[in-house]
Parts: C-alpha cells; sequence; structure tokens
C-alpha cells in the first residue's frame, strides 16, 4: 500500500485452485503468512523457487534454540533456513530480535549468513568495532524528521501498586494457600530433576491466572476439578501432560489462542500416583475455589479496585480520551468487560478467538463509538490504535518482549500526544515484588540515560538469565526471594549502564542519521526529479498522434479513452505479471502531481510505475526507436551551452555477470572545440525543447571524442565500487575464517574423543 505495488495473496485456497503449477513461480509479486509458508509441501515448493528479494515481517518468529549440544530448530526456522537458500536479497524486520538469549541470536543472525558468526563472543566483537554487517537498528526514541523533532513523543510508565496483606486478608489467603498448594505438587520430585522445574512451570500457569485476576483463577480450578474429577474415576491420563524444554520455548511462538490451549493443558496436570491422593487433591481445590467464589461475589477486589482508580484519574486528567486495558487471558478480559460496562464505561474488545477481520472491527468501534478497548496480546497483532495514547496494563507478561509490543500498540509512528502507561502489580507478592523492583531500576536507568529506550530493550537487559524464569521461580516459591532480587539488581546494576549505552549506539551500521546531509540529499532530489509536467506532456504527445485530447478541468485532467497500440501492450501476458492492475481504465479525474493525489484518494495518479505510463513508454520506444537515436534539440534560456551533451548509461558487472551498480553520465562537447566536460544530467531540465537547427549528428565521430573521458569516469565509479566490496569482503572473510577455524577446532576435538573412545574399547 505504501509504495502502491500489487501482491498476489497466496493462501492454501490459491494453491488448490492452481494444482498443476509451482504458484510460487507464477507470480511476480507474493505476499504469505509464515505459518503457511512453514507447511512441509508448501515449503518444498518454495524451495524449488528462485526469489531476487525476500522481505520476513516478524522474523523473530524463526527460532531455533540450543540445548546442550543439541540444536532444536522449529518448522519456522527450517522455514528462514529454506528462504535463506533460495533468494538473492534477505531483509528481516523486527522490533525484538533479541530475547535475552545470546545464542538464539546468533541462530537467527545465521539465517541471513549461514556460519558468519561462529559464536556469540564474535557478535559482541562486531558490534563492539562497529563492522557488523549483518543488521541495523534504530532505536525509536532516536529516529527524528526532517525538522530535527523527534518521531516518537515521550511515555510515562507510572507502576501503581497495592498490597494484598494489608487490604483484603482474604486475597492475600488464597494466594497463600494457592502457593503452598504448587509448593507441595512440585516437592514430588527430586530437587536436581528436570521434571520438576518443568512441573513448576506447568503449575505456576495457576498463579499466572491469579496474579491476572481472580476470575481467571477460578475458571482454571474448575477445569483442573473436573480433570481430577475424571482421573479419580478411572478416565485414561493424558499422556506427556508434563512440559518439556522444548514446549516452553515453543509457548513463546505460538499464537494466543494456541497458547492459551496448551495452557489449559498444563494446568490441568496431575502427580498423583492413586485415587487417594487425587481426592485430597480435589478437596483442596473445592477449598480454593470456594475461597476464589467468595471474592468475586463479595465484588471487593483490590485489583478491580486499583483499576476503577486508574481509570477515573486518567479520565480526570485527560477528560473524553480513550483507554486501552490490556491483560493476558481471554477470561479477565470476559469478566473485565462486565465490571467496566457495569461503571458506566462503553466497551469494545480484541482476543486472540476473533478473527482478524472481527478484531479491525473491534478497532474501528473503538476509534469511532467506544471509550475504552479491553485486550488480550491479540491486539499486539497487527492493529494500530495510535489514536489512543492511555493504556493501563490490568496484569503484565512474564516475558519482556511482550510488555514491549503492548505499548508500541501506542507508541508507535503517528501518536500525536505524550503516551501514558498505568502497570498495576501487586507489591506484597513474590512476582509482584520482581516486577516491582524491574520498573524500579528501569526507572532510574532511564533517569541517567535520559531517555525511553530502555523498555524498547527490556529483553536483552537480561543475557545471563531469563527474566520469566526468574518470576517462575519467585511465584513457584522454588529459590530464595532476596537472592531472586539481587539478580534482578546485579543484571541491572551501574556497571551495565556503560555496556547499554554502547550496545544501543555500537549496534548500529551507522550510528546515527546525519540529518543535514539527509536534508541536502532530499533538495537536490526534489531539484533534479522530474517534474509533473514532463510527465503530463509526454503523455500528451503520445495521445495526440492519436487525436486523443486529455482534457483539463479544475486543476484535474481526464483521458477519454487510450490509444489501442497502448491497450494492446497493456493486455499482455508479460506486462501484466509485471503490473497486475490494469491499465485499461476509465481515467475521469487524473494528475500527474503526487502531492494532488495525496490530498484527493480519488485521484489517479500517473507517473513511472503506473501501468498507463509503463505501456506508454514501451510504446514509444518500439515505434520510435530510430528518432530516439537522432537525439532531440533543446534551448538554453541562459545561453550558457552551446553545443552537444551525450548520455551514456554505465554499468559495472562482477565476474558472476551480475550487476552490481549502475548510473548514468552525461559529457558537454561545446561546438568549435576538443573540450569534453562531464556535467550533471539532470542539466536537461534546465533546457527548454525547440526545433532542429543543425543537420544530423554523426554519432560515430561524437563516440570518438568523448569515449576517453567515459572510460575514465566509468573506471573511477568501478574503483569506488571495488573500494566498498573490499571493505565487505574484509569483514566477512575476518568473521568467516574465525568461523571455521571454530568449526575446524570443534571436528578435531570431537575426532579426538571418538578415537580415545575407540581405543578404550
Amino acid at each position: 500500500t505504501r509504495f502502491e505495488e500489487n501482491f498476489t495473496h497466496i493462501t492454501r485456497a490459491y494453491v488448490d485452485t492452481h494444482p498443476q503449477e509451482n504458484v510460487w513461480e507464477r507470480e511476480q509479486q507474493l505476499i504469505t503468512s509464515m505459518d503457511f509458508a512453514r507447511q512441509d509441501e508448501i515449503r518444498n515448493a518454495i524451495a524449488n523457487t528462485h526469489f531476487d528479494l525476500i522481505i520476513v515481517d516478524e522474523a523473530h518468529k524463526m527460532a531455533a534454540y540450543q540445548y546442550g549440544d543439541k540444536i532444536e530448530k522449529r518448522k519456522r526456522y527450517q522455514l528462514g533456513e529454506c528462504l535463506s537458500r533460495c533468494t538473492t536479497h534477505l531483509l528481516f524486520l523486527t522490533a525484538t530480535p533479541h530475547r535475552g538469549d545470546p545464542e538464539n541470536f546468533r541462530l537467527f543472525l545465521d539465517l541471513l549468513e549461514p556460519g558468519f558468526f561462529a559464536d556469540t563472543t564474535q557478535i559482541q566483537e562486531a558490534i563492539k568495532k562497529g563492522d557488523n554487517p549483518l543488521f541495523i537498528r534504530r532505536v525509536k526514541e532516536d529516529l527524528k524528521d526532517f525538522e530535527g523533532k523527534s518521531l516518537f513523543l515521550p511515555r510515562s510508565v507510572q507502576t501503581k501498586t497495592f498490597h494484598l496483606g494489608t487490604e483484603s486478608e482474604t486475597e492475600m489467603n488464597l494466594y497463600n494457600e494457592l502457593s503452598h498448594y504448587i509448593r507441595e505438587q512440585y516437592n514430588r520430585f527430586s530437587e536436581n530433576s528436570q521434571k520438576r522445574n518443568n512441573v513448576a512451570f506447568a503449575l505456576v500457569i495457576l498463579q499466572r491466572r491469579l496474579a491476572s485476576s481472580t476470575y481467571a483463577l477460578l475458571i482454571s480450578l474448575r477445569r483442573r476439578q473436573k480433570r481430577l474429577a475424571e482421573l479419580a474415576q478411572g478416565s485414561t491420563p493424558i499422556e506427556d501432560t508434563i512440559p518439556t524444554n522444548q514446549q516452553r520455548e515453543e509457548i513463546e511462538d505460538m499464537s494466543e489462542e494456541e497458547r492459551w490451549k496448551r495452557e489449559e493443558q498444563w494446568e490441568a496436570l496431575s502427580v498423583a500416583e492413586n485415587r487417594t491422593e487425587l481426592e485430597a487433591e480435589i478437596e483442596t481445590l473445592n477449598h480454593l475455589e470456594h475461597q476464589a467464589q467468595q471474592i468475586i461475589d463479595d465484588g471487593q477486589e483490590i485489583k478491580l479496585q486499583e483499576l476503577k482508580h486508574a481509570l477515573d484519574q486518567l479520565i480526570f486528567e485527560h477528560p473524553n480520551q480513550k483507554i486501552l486495558i490490556f491483560t493476558e487471558y481471554a477470561d479477565t478480559l470476559y469478566y473485565l468487560d462486565q465490571k467496566v460496562q457495569a461503571w458506566g464505561y462503553s466497551v469494545s474488545i480484541i482476543h486472540g478467538k476473533m478473527p482478524h477481520d472481527k478484531r479491525v472491527e473491534a478497532q474501528e468501534t473503538f476509534r469511532n463509538e467506544t471509550q475504552i478497548l479491553i485486550a488480550t496480546e491479540a491486539a499486539g497483532e497487527g492493529i494500530n490504535l495510535q489514536f489512543c495514547h492511555l493504556m493501563i496494563n490490568y496484569d503484565l507478561p512474564w516475558n519482556p518482549n511482550r510488555l514491549e509490543q503492548r505499548m508500541g500498540r501506542i507508541h508507535r509512528y503517528g501518536q500525536k500526544n505524550k503516551v501514558h502507561i498505568v502497570n498495576l502489580v501487586a507489591a506484597d507478592t513474590r512476582e509482584g515484588k520482581v516486577f516491582t523492583r524491574l520498573f524500579e531500576k528501569l526507572d532510574t536507568i532511564r533517569q541517567a540515560l535520559g531517555r525511553d529506550r530502555v523498555y524498547d530493550i527490556i529483553g536483552e537487559l537480561f543475557p545471563g538469565q531469563n527474566l520469566a524464569q526468574i518470576l517462575l521461580e519467585a511465584a513457584a516459591n522454588t529459590g530464595d526471594p532476596a537472592q531472586l532480587l539481587r539478580e534482578i539488581e546485579s543484571t541491572l546494576a551501574s556497571e551495565q549502564l556503560d555496556s547499554l549505552k554502547d550496545f544501543n549506539e555500537d549496534v548500529l551500521v551507522s550510528p546515527y542519521i546525519n540529518l543535514p546531509a539527509v536534508k541536502a540529499l532530499q533538495q537536490q532530489t526534489r531539484e533534479q526529479g522530474l517534474i509533473p509536467e514532463y510527465t503530463r506532456e509526454f503523455l500528451r504527445k503520445v495521445f495526440d498522434i492519436h487525436n486523443i485530447k486529455i482534457q483539463s478541468k479544475d486543476g484535474f485532467y481526464s483521458l477519454p479513452r487510450i490509444p489501442k497500440p497502448i491497450a494492446d501492450i497493456a493486455k499482455d501476458t508479460n506486462f501484466r505479471q509485471m503490473y497486475p492492475t490494469s491499465a485499461n481504465e476509465n481515467y475521469r479525474k487524473v494528475t500527474f502531481d503526487k502531492a494532488d493525489a495525496t490530498a484527493d484518494p480519488s485521484v489517479t495518479f500517473i507517473s513511472f510505475g503506473h501501468p498507463l505510463f509503463e505501456a506508454t513508454l514501451r510504446y514509444v520506444a518500439k515505434e520510435y526507436e530510430g528518432d530516439l537515436k537522432t537525439g532531440a534539440c533543446f534551448e538554453d534560456p541562459d545561453a550558457q551551452f552551446n553545443g552537444i551533451i551525450v548520455f551514456y548509461e554505465g554499468e559495472i558487472q562482477d565476474a558472476t555477470g551480475s550487476t552490481v551498480g549502475e548510473k548514468l553520465f552525461a559529457f558537454y562537447l561545446p561546438h568549435g572545440s576538443e573540450k569534453v566536460e562531464p556535467v550533471n544530467p539532470a542539466l536537461l531540465w534546465d533546457f527548454r525543447e525547440t526545433e532542429p537547427t543543425r543537420g544530423v549528428i554523426q554519432l560515430k565521430e561524437l563516440q570518438e571524442k568523448a569515449e576517453p573521458r567515459i572510460r575514465s569516469r566509468l573506471e573511477q565509479y568501478r574503483q569506488e565500487l571495488i573500494q566498498e566490496r573490499e571493505r565487505q569482503v574484509g569483514i566477512k572473510q575476518k568473521y568467516g575464517l574465525a568461523s571455521l577455524n571454530r568449526l575446524i577446532m570443534e571436528l578435531d576435538g570431537e575426532i579426538l574423543a571418538l578415537s580415545a573412545r575407540e581405543e578404550a574399547g
């Protein structure tokens, strides 16, 4: 849409309608979903195609993880490997490339240039030395417009804490008894058992749902009770219910709906070994359910009261403004929907079980009608809400990248107001203490840096330990609470501040945008660009040849019909592959000026790239090839030029025959002189057309005079390209050889180990 390009959307239905074809070769420009493309038969078809360019959005979803010596490659990562092999150019787009796992990041970069970085230390070295050739990073707080103003207004992140212990004894009791129950199940496994950690991960889902809302916990307790009752009656246990390490990692890459389904399975996990234990556990669940129901029936849940206070305060400070409320679970969303409507607010909702078109519909209802939008993470995917600048996190995601994705729904390009975000945190729960300490330290760093960028890179602030793991251990009460808080402190210690600054600055291929240079280039482009009058006159002259007059009215133009030879070109199959939209339209209101088209979407903008203009160019090139070779005559209004200007298109190829550079050259040959002067090709725009005043020009004679200068300029251009190529080769050679040496050492070590094992018998 932004670049006025046309793409064929490849879906299962499209593939099924072309059963005998490889649809990936059928169209010139394609768009498809990652999860459709990752399917084995689809990925195999893609592998048999070659592309000039592949762009992957949300590219961080193509993840692989290392477990000991084994690398686990997910389906999306396998798709990434396939795409890497079948394209000339590969561009990844992501706001969260780094998940706090350096090896995961290295494997991600391995898709762009396989084997380029053998280990994570090489990545850090490349970042420090500023010779990283694989990724460019722009933190949005650094982005400016052409006037030097920030593209992103500041944001205020406020953490509102409340205390269950002092404000609600019944809620604190529920929290403590649920924690005791989870701890009891967890202790059934030996201390160093991996299964013990995975059981804790599954059962802490109950704790996370309580952190979201008492109602979400209530629904989970009921589901768990039902499942245990079935087991007590002799139902067959579900095999492999306990999540594995791999499943724990995979859940972060799932869609919201898939994640909820998996969590529902895990929250019903039982480690009971006989019917007696099952019945005892059911009795405990009955007691917990009764407590949760009582809190809901009382209608005095502390967090709900805090939400109402936060809403009222935001409305008081920002009258008539819209507010976005985020929660992690659909059950909490439905609960809040009822409560917030009962307080007199109009509400829209978005959650992961809604089809995408319904989400967009809810977005528009929120924009035009309702005051509050209550949403789950689904509103963080393809939904733009920058018309809203107030947000409340009713609960907080344990994945730090998701926190920034939430903020990014409103703190994005086009936001016209300062963004205000409120986080609700129970400060006296174990996981609440971790979040409170985290936000305190982030705020300290933000003040020290003097900017908001800490929230954009929160996932990278924990390279040695995973924030989700710290929260898991805190919630499950499996580690020393004081030690867990010290881990937060050490991760965000003062000495980390310098590395944080270095990371954000040195990671860029070009650390800063040279605004004056960009503005100068913009002005130069504007001055040297083709003005609308030229494209209009070109089209008018061609249409005049066919006795078709372009009509003018109120600053716009209309084309009565299209000349038949041009219409025939536009119907050609090859042409239509490059320009899918029809050139044979009814052009009642057109413009040749992009500014006019931007102001009025109903106007058709005709210029280079438009199918009608491109078909006309082809027609002229074919019909008037001989005339084009004789050149044209122009008059210099300033009377400075009196001679001939020769234009050459220079092209440089590499040893493979691929074009690595193209450039337009112009040379001025004054009449009566042997001089050959290079000039700017844009000089032509300063002249006006006139009738020829001389006879036929001898092209061969011109070529002989101009050729030495042309070769000299082309060689200069070649040297510029070689210099840049050699710079890139030097970097690639440096890290490529280091990676090969590392691989050789690893293989030598494996050979020695195998030899020793063989000798030992």
